[in-house]
């Protein structure tokens, strides 16, 4: 599994009221570990999208150096493939594990009611980058363990053997890239991972990436037009419609499978996906277990509109602590030994959230050819997620991204132009209500 976004179930949410922890820290009181790892016990469940670490035994090994430290604490992981929709239907009970990573659509302003706060933002973001993402009323509530870049993973011998040997500085050039490797006949240009749905959702991700303007996320709040020209979403959507329009990705969407996807892309079937740089180290496992070349794996950002390259850089899933844990001190002590001391971000080509941490090697090539990190501003986030709630559009999931791809593909009506109005009306009029 991935490492991150997933589908999110059509099951609703029911928000729960605070309440008070049963037995641990009260849920505003902040859990603390004792600086005595043998004083500290009980035992606690982790939920986890990562069914893939859950399966190779990663996971267990990490547990296992965790007990090391904190003998009497006894980790239980429980993965689900469909993590955010599994989950969400979990969190109308207390049963929602002791540490899991935040969902991804979940409104900021409900941490409170659902997690225990970590500490005061004002310290941890000290320690700790991106904890903007999860903080209400000045206390964190979820704490990255590494962000990722935007971009496209790539076989490079599939594109070199295509005669291109430089990153695409254009949306033009970028599809002009995947022609030639349609030309040559060895592969697959692009794959969408229709099917699973979230790979679709990632490529908002991409928002601030073609124009390189951090707020280009925030200035949604206040354009009632986001998919016309000049605008980053536009951009995006126009270069996902061109590739599938053109023939330029998998025959039949509907039958594409994630982990399949991985192996295609490794031993040179696909050319490329558009995936969070958190794909690179699971592509190139897929490569080095099929006896391909896992150097053959690389990683380039989103072409840019601007003629230099940018990327965002953001935050993976936040880790948090069941508000209704009875165990709060223990899964602290998870959390907390987990980000800082396991070197899973670093296993993971991530870049770790714990400040003055290096760069990953695989993302070397970014600092060689001057690609731009950005973050995408928070300022306006809430208004932007209201706004697409009542707009029933979700860029945080896959639906209105994967009826572009059927509209691109002639499997459902219409085109780009029409689509993309029909988009534009949704958000204007949503715009409006809650403005």
């Amino acid at each position: 599994m991935r490492r991150g976004w997933v589908a999110v179930a059509a099951a609703t949410m029911v928000v729960l009221t605070a309440c008070s922890s049963n037995g641990g820290s009260s849920a505003t009181s902040v859990p603390t570990v004792n600086s005595d790892p043998t004083k500290v016990s009980g035992s606690i469940t982790v939920l986890t999208n990562r069914t893939d670490q859950l399966g190779d035994g990663t996971l267990d090994k990490y547990a296992a150096e965790f007990t090391k430290l904190y003998p009497n604490v006894k980790v239980k992981f429980e993965g689900m493939k469909d993590y955010e929709g599994e989950v969400k239907i979990r969190m109308n009970t207390e049963n929602y594990g002791d540490v899991l990573p935040i969902p991804s659509d979940l409104s900021i302003a409900q941490f409170p009611n659902f997690f225990s706060p970590l500490g005061e933002a004002a310290e941890l973001s000290k320690q700790y980058q991106w904890t903007d993402y999860s903080t209400v009323s000045d206390k964190v509530y979820g704490i990255a363990n590494y962000g990722t870049v935007t971009g496209f993973v790539y076989n490079k011998k599939v594109w070199a053997d295509a005669g291109v040997t430089e990153w695409p500085k254009t949306p033009e050039e970028f599809t002009a890239a995947l022609k030639a490797i349609k030309a040559k006949g060895a592969a697959t240009p692009y794959y969408t991972n229709y099917h699973d749905g979230w790979p679709l959702r990632q490529w908002t991700d991409a928002v601030s990436s073609p124009s390189c303007d951090p707020k280009a996320k925030d200035a949604m709040a206040t354009t009632p037009l986001p998919w016309t020209s000049g605008n980053d979403i536009f951009t995006i959507d126009s270069l996902l419609y061109s590739v599938v329009s053109e023939k330029l990705s998998e025959t039949d969407p509907t039958t594409t499978n994630w982990d399949n996807s991985k192996v295609l892309l490794a031993t040179g079937k696909i050319g490329s996906m558009y995936l969070g740089s958190w794909s690179i180290s699971q592509v190139r496992d897929a490569a080095a277990k099929a006896g391909a070349n896992p150097d053959d794996i690389g990683y380039m950002p989103f072409p840019s509109t601007t003629g230099k390259p940018c990327t965002v850089l953001q935050p993976d899933y936040k880790y948090a602590i069941n508000k209704h844990s009875k165990n709060q001190e223990a899964a602290r002590a998870w959390i907390d030994w987990f980000i800082n001391k396991s070197g899973a971000a670093q296993n993971e080509q991530g870049i770790s959230s714990v400040k003055g941490t290096e760069l990953p090697s695989a993302l070397k090539p970014f600092t060689e050819k001057g690609v731009q990190m950005i973050g995408q501003n928070q300022e306006q986030l809430a208004k932007v997620k209201k706004i697409d709630k009542g707009a029933e559009i979700n860029l945080d999931a896959p639906d209105y991204r994967q009826k572009l791809v059927d509209i691109a593909r002639g499997a459902a009506p219409g085109d780009q132009k029409s689509y993309f109005a029909e988009l534009n009306k949704k958000w204007s009029e949503s715009q409006k209500t809650v403005g």
